[in-house]
């Protein structure tokens, strides 16, 4: 049966467009149900005996749940416990409309075969869809098809001869649609009073999102907070300059202040400052917020005192003495900030959270505040039974809303992660509050991967150049497996040397737009913890197919140059290829077989080549004005049983490290030429923008202090100073220097080389750059893969990597997972560097300071890479006198000592675990001695405990 929609629209040029919109309706639409005979359906869903233990239901019974309860009940649907669910197509579009999240969460629950859930296309059945009727608005059109389709199965399902007690109950929190459902004979019940029947889960009430008039009942009378306006008001406000649009940054070290970040037409943004509960008026860090500025004379400069909300469970104890201390005015103007209010909020960006429970002091009581992991997250009030045994674990909380007239917003819980200071527990916190997906491949995802035994066939010899008889071979860290590059070099007949770097084919088996493509494109990287490995693609391809491990086949590719012995690049080719790598060696192996005069095989032959091209090519770079930058990385050693960390050391690089990372970056270097040349709009390279000279002052007082000079107007200046900075009594000065050096710089991007000018790479002193060379563990390789393939001919062009607005949407994406990545990364080694200290009890070690502080000195133990603090103020009681010089920067003490940076110090390390949620290192000085500041030194290192113990 055939229905059409005819309406007319105005076009851009002024005339009338008539659209006919054309609606198929079917007769062979199954129900999905096993009762039914009628419907000739192979493989039914929704089960015979749909029995769940319930006061309300006792009978077997399908639940229909409307577009609101997917909405706000997701955590409900999802637990294993509630089955055979219907999810009527009105439902499932409304809720892809209004939340991508949640739309891959019910599809996930309708892909999982246990959970017994049916999609049933009501819109498409000739007697389950209806037209929306004049003067009905769509939300109202689409609650009465809801209970159209809830009235057809109802009655569809009567018909069946072993359908028995079966009913059909429609899970709704209107009121409207509830009322008009009963009048229609359907079976309705509130989402809260069916839950709180079911006997075989009391748990499950925790998980119930509050609704709004739920919400009331938690929260006093008393209006704290000013009340948002209308959304209307705002864009009104936004287009007419008196409100501004913005993203909410909560501060980490004071609740009580934030900054908005407004980005203004082109590079222009704007930064607006905001302090007290009532002008950050229920925003949470993240939300898109509108903000008003305050008259000038009304700005305020940052606050620099420390604030953490770890008051009681009382509503405002102390509120207004924490405010009192923001009001520290700082008369200086060029200090001030544009300052201002939140008027209300665009776009919440809430998501569950991490954290743990903190107790109501009141006994048998049922609401609880959740203090979340990230102290930029206000504190959450939540209702549940089950406190007892939830505290002193980690546990994962959502917002559900904040009512004007609440202290806090409330939530409800969603599940438990495990006891708070489990390793697998902390991992798994730090991988959610990062965003790091980190879930299972999907069987979809899965179902792309190559059939096994794998080999290489005849048509892939046709379409590849042959190399396996080159002398290839790769050089990795210790216990690498996904290998991505391997190299070679020879000597050429006419004297000129042919050198190679070959990298895995990845793109070869993961094909455009597949569900193994979407995922590699939405993890966007690897992620490294200590001792785990968070996969982009699966490990069949990371560490088997695509790994070019020695002696085995493996498809390539090739970028190949023909250099003269000054490594001046004479020409370059691409190829994909077939590679027999001939060794897998680490960076220590590699550095042997170089250094041992008696090894002259091909192999050592091959290195020796590219380890003295290497040092030219690196000259070469730095002569240009590359930089050579530090950062204190540690290596853990882990105890074989207990994977504990037993020992903590910085990482030692070798030449061979070198080595590779020069033709690394000279590969593409290479390939960034090519696909640009090819590909001018659409070409996705990456860029390193110079830092703005403000960047610099830390690192120029620093060499000042020392009386050296810093040059920063260019990178070749600033090489050539970091350079010359040396002092003879201070050899550890210099990279010292080079770690501040480090801190200044921006962060590099990816971007769409069609929608921007600038590609300079500021670091490598290279005017384009790109990443091709780890294609096992970064998304964005695999696309320029996919560029040079179509340049060389070698593989067929796809729209969306022509689409310059689809590849840089796609950067924004690469260029958020490669930072909370990062982030990911620095958690787990100051979680591991947490548990390598709770054994070692009070150590004494020796460091430098790298920042000065109003009250505080930041210091760096080279011995474990460990950065901590030395604080002069407790708030227990009274500190020290203290001086500090901006100018400096220094910080006087008691007037007996000054403190410069890079001074050397003696402090010890210990852990403090009195806040089992955020333990952290504590450092304390022991030299120099400054009477009732410095500690004495701990009588004896205590030994450190046998790791095997501590299981």
């Amino acid at each position: 049966m055939l229905k059409s929609k005819t309406f007319v629209k105005k076009t851009r040029a002024g005339g009338v467009l008539k659209v006919v919109r054309e609606h198929y309706l079917r007769d062979d639409i199954w129900c999905g149900s096993e009762v039914c005979a009628e419907c000739k359906d192979g493989a039914p869903v929704l089960q015979q005996d749909a029995r769940i233990e319930s006061d309300l239901c006792a009978y077997p019974h399908y639940l229909i749940p409307d577009s609101n309860v997917v909405l706000h009940q997701i955590d409900i649907l999802e637990d294993p416990l509630i089955r055979n669910v219907i999810i009527l197509q009105t439902v499932l579009q409304e809720v892809r409309h209004r939340s991508a999240p949640v739309y891959k969460r019910i599809k996930d629950a309708i892909h999982e075969k246990e959970k017994h859930f049916y999609t049933f296309t009501n819109e498409f059945h000739r007697e389950t869809f209806i037209e929306r009727e004049q003067g009905e608005s769509t939300n109202d059109r689409n609650d009465r098809a809801i209970r159209v389709a809830a009235k057809w199965y109802t009655e569809h399902l009567s018909k069946a001869s072993s359908v028995g007690e079966l009913r059909v109950v429609l899970l709704t929190n209107d009121r409207a649609n509830k009322d008009k459902a009963e009048q229609n004979g359907l079976l309705a019940y509130r989402c809260e009073e069916y839950i709180k029947s079911l006997t075989g889960n009391p748990e499950l009430v925790d998980r119930l999102a509050l609704t709004s008039d739920d919400q009331n009942e938690i929260t006093g009378s008393k209006l704290l907070f000013p009340e948002h306006l209308p959304l209307s008001r705002i864009q009104a406000g936004i287009k007419s300059g008196t409100f501004l649009q913005g993203t909410f940054r909560a501060s980490r070290d004071n609740y009580l202040e934030a900054t908005v970040f407004v980005q203004r037409e082109g590079d222009d943004s704007t930064e607006v400052l905001l302090q007290g509960l009532q002008n950050l008026n229920r925003a949470v860090h993240q939300d898109v917020v509108a903000v008003e500025l305050f008259p000038k004379e009304q700005w305020v400069a940052p606050s620099s005192v420390v604030l953490q909300d770890d008051q009681p469970n009382d509503e405002e104890t102390g509120e207004e003495e924490a405010e009192k201390k923001l009001e520290n005015p700082v008369l200086d103007p060029s200090r001030h900030k544009p300052t201002g209010r939140v008027v209300g909020i665009i776009k919440r960006n809430w998501r569950p959270f991490c954290g743990m429970l903190s107790q109501s002091q009141i006994k048998e009581a049922t609401r609880h505040l959740f203090t979340p992991a990230d102290r930029r997250i206000p504190r959450i009030r939540i209702e549940t039974r089950q406190s007892s045994t939830l505290v002193g674990q980690r546990i994962i909380v959502a917002i559900d809303g904040w009512p004007r007239n609440s202290r806090y917003p409330n939530g409800h819980f969603v599940r438990s992660l495990g006891g708070a200071g489990d390793k697998d527990t902390e991992t798994e916190v730090l991988l959610l509050e990062h965003d790091v997906p980190h879930q299972p491949f999907s069987q979809a995802v899965l179902s792309f991967l190559p059939k096994m035994p794998w080999g290489i066939t005849e048509e892939d010899l046709k379409v590849r150049a042959d190399l396996r008889q080159l002398c290839v071979c790769s050089v990795d860290p210790p216990g690498c497996t996904d290998i991505d590059d391997a190299l070679h070099c020879r000597e050429l007949e006419n004297g000129n040397l042919e050198v190679g770097v070959h990298i895995a084919d990845v793109s070869h088996f993961i094909r455009p737009g597949n569900a193994l493509d979407q995922e590699a494109a939405s993890r966007g990287t690897t992620v490294y913890l200590c001792g785990k490995r968070i996969d982009m693609v699966p490990e069949l391809l990371s560490s088997n197919l695509c790994s070019l491990r020695s002696n085995v086949e493996r498809l390539a590719f090739s970028c190949i140059w023909e250099m003269n012995h000054k490594a001046e690049i004479l020409n370059t080719r691409f190829t994909k290829s077939i590679i027999n790598s001939k060794a897998s060696l680490t960076y220590a192996e590699a550095q042997m077989r170089i250094d041992d005069a008696s090894m002259n095989d091909d192999i050592t032959k091959s290195l020796r080549g590219l380890n003295t091209l290497a040092k030219i090519l690196k000259g070469r770079r730095i002569a240009k004005g590359a930089l050579t930058l530090s950062s204190p990385e540690v290596r853990f050693h882990m105890d074989s049983e207990t994977h504990d960390p037993i020992d903590l050391q910085t990482k030692e690089l070798k030449d061979t490290n070198s080595m590779v990372e020069e033709f690394m970056l000279l590969a593409n270097i290479s390939v960034a030429q090519k696909i640009y040349e090819e590909f001018s709009e659409c070409a996705l390279l990456r860029k390193h923008p110079a830092p703005p000279p403000s960047n610099y002052d830390i690192l120029i007082k620093a060499a000042k202090s020392r009386k050296l000079e810093i040059h920063t107007d260019s990178a070749k200046a600033l090489a050539d100073s970091l350079n010359e900075s040396v002092l003879e009594d201070f050899p550890y000065f210099n990279t010292l220097l080079r770690i501040l050096a480090t801190r200044c710089m921006m962060q590099a991007v990816y971007f769409c080389s069609g929608m921007d000018s600038d590609f300079h790479h500021y670091g490598l002193a290279s005017p384009i750059y790109t990443h091709f060379t780890s294609p096992i563990r970064r998304y964005s390789d695999i696309i320029v893969h996919r560029l040079l393939a179509v340049a060389i001919n070698a593989d067929s062009t796809y729209p969306d990597l022509m689409d310059k607005h689809k590849q840089s949407s796609l950067c924004n994406n690469l260029n958020y997972r490669h930072k909370m990545a990062q982030y990911a990364q620095r958690a787990s080694v100051a979680f591991h560097t947490q548990l390598f200290f709770k054994n070692k009890g009070i150590l004494n070690e020796e460091g430098f300071i790298l920042f000065v502080r109003k009250n505080a000195i930041i210091i760096l133990i080279p011995k474990f890479g460990l950065e901590g603090t030395v604080f002069f103020e407790n708030k227990d009681k009274p500190g020290p006198r203290l001086s500090f010089d901006s100018e400096g920067p220094t910080l006087t003490v008691e007037d007996q000592h000054t403190f410069h940076i890079f001074d050397r110090v003696k402090v010890t390390i210990s852990l403090d675990a009195s806040n089992i949620q955020h333990q952290k290192i504590r450092m304390a000085l022991v030299e120099p001695v400054i009477p009732g500041v410095s500690v004495a030194i701990p009588e004896q290192e205590p030994e450190a405990k046998k790791p095997k113990l501590d299981r």
